[in-house]
């Protein structure tokens, strides 16, 4: 039992070292929009705490002026060290006034006075208030709790130890240590308190943007995986017609050799082993998202109805219009046959650009502009300064993630902004194979820049 409890005090006064016995710097942060205000004040209550040690100790507890300004300096100079060195200013400022105590206490043992203060000065008890408050804001909850029973413990030892010189009445009614401890106990509950609010707001903080950054990779794989869905009807057509060809090819020749049979036929189970696994994908993508928002599509598709395609962008215009906004259309150049990704991505462009002009520019005009464009298509989708304050909602402005996702996943790129005018602008420009536009397209070394320079005369105005 009595190595237990050994034990146990020799972890314990370990602790209490580890704790107290460092020079460990812990500077004090800056407050908010007062910065430095705060330092600069304690520094100039260092200053009249050391001015009014000095006078005390010289007139009251008879020093002499060299040993009630070094004590005064100490008691004055914690504060400032406290502002780096909380636990070092703790120490300081504690043996201060017990050194003042004492040699008070000597000096008094012949000339006693009843207007001294005892054991604690007053500029003694405040620059150690300062001091544990400058500690329990920036300390643990337990080094704040040991500071504070180390100063109970001084107190009541020179108050116990040494009563007041010639325990004259009028002396004792003028003992500052009840005081002291009750002003210390204060102090460090309101730094505590106030340490554990500023933890407590800290960590709301970084809680929250760690709750933004989840919310948008969410967002983000959401997005990634309703495109995933999309494309695979467009996958799914082409590796049909891969597998009929190939089914198709054989007769086509006449007398066809069977090494070319073997091929093609192989090229036909490939195609084949292929849509099943994509059907198989697509099933997995579904049933993690049933209640997907391609239900309920801005333009009538269901979530088994074939993708969209720019043919439908004007039946989009129409349903955004009967939405109340007004709508004015533009396509520049000769319309062409496009890839399907590419006319799905940029009729998914236009249709969430609108539905953010609807929710976020109230009373606002938009025009959409599609332009066939060498190598490539071009988007823009470009509202007016709205009317009316757009209400609350609950979007984030994931929708502009989504599109530069469309924009990324082929190839192209897609920039929005706000236009001078207060209004809106989203262009994008998806890039496309030459063999896929055509066969007397020349080659270009950078697509996407040469077609937008080429096209798109408004960017200097951005």
């Amino acid at each position: 039992m009595q190595r237990m409890l050994g034990g146990r005090l020799l972890r314990w006064l370990r602790v209490l070292r580890d704790d107290l016995w460092t020079v460990r710097a812990d500077p004090l942060p800056a407050f908010g929009r007062l910065r430095r205000v705060p330092h600069g004040v304690l520094c100039i209550a260092a200053l009249g705490i050391m001015l009014g040690g000095i006078a005390q100790l010289t007139d009251n507890g008879h020093l002499g002026f060299v040993y009630a300004f070094l004590i005064g300096l100490a008691q004055g100079g914690a504060v400032v060290v406290a502002l780096w060195r909380p636990i070092p200013a703790w120490w300081l400022s504690t043996t201060a006034s017990v050194v003042g105590a004492v040699a008070v206490h000597f000096q008094l043992g012949a000339r006693a006075t009843r207007e001294f203060t005892w054991p604690w000065t007053a500029a003694g008890i405040i620059a150690n208030l300062l001091v544990l408050l400058l500690l329990a804001l920036r300390v643990r909850t337990r080094v704040s709790v040991e500071a504070l029973v180390g100063t109970v413990l001084v107190t009541l030892v020179l108050q116990g130890v040494w009563e007041v010189p010639h325990q004259q009445s009028a002396v004792r009614q003028q003992s500052t240590g009840p005081l002291a401890i009750a002003l210390s106990a204060v102090v460090v509950l309101l730094g505590i308190a106030l340490r554990s609010r500023r933890e407590a707001r800290a960590e709301v903080g970084r809680l929250t943007t760690l709750t933004a950054e989840e919310r948008a990779r969410r967002t983000l794989l959401e997005e990634r995986n309703r495109i995933a869905r999309e494309l695979h009807d467009v996958v799914a057509h082409h590796m049909s017609v891969i597998s009929i060809q190939a089914q198709v090819a054989p007769h086509l020749v006449q007398d066809p050799p069977e090494e070319l049979k073997e091929n093609l036929e192989g090229i036909r189970h490939n195609a084949l082993e292929a849509l099943t696994e994509l059907r198989r994908v697509l099933g997995v993508l579904r049933s993690e998202d049933p209640g997907s928002r391609d239900a309920l599509d801005g333009a009538g598709n269901g979530p088994h109805s074939p993708q969209p395609t720019l043919d439908r962008l004007d039946a989009l215009v129409e349903n955004t219009r009967a939405a109340g906004l007004t709508v004015t259309t533009q396509t520049v150049g000769e319309r062409r046959p496009l890839p399907s990704g590419v006319e799905l991505s940029a009729y998914r462009i236009v249709q969430e650009a609108l539905s953010n002009v609807l929710r976020h520019a109230p009373g606002a005009s938009a025009s959409v502009e599609v332009a066939y464009v060498p190598y490539g298509l071009r988007v823009e989708v470009v509202n007016s300064r709205p009317l009316h304050k757009a209400p609350s909602s609950p979007g984030a402005g994931h929708g502009l993630l989504g599109m530069r996702e469309r924009a990324a996943m082929l190839g192209g790129d897609l920039s929005a902004h706000p236009r001078p005018n207060g209004g809106y602008q989203v262009s994008a420009f998806l890039p496309v194979d030459p063999r896929a536009a055509g066969p007397d397209l020349p080659d270009a070394p950078d697509l996407a820049t040469d077609a937008i320079n080429a096209t798109d005369p408004k960017d200097d105005t951005a």
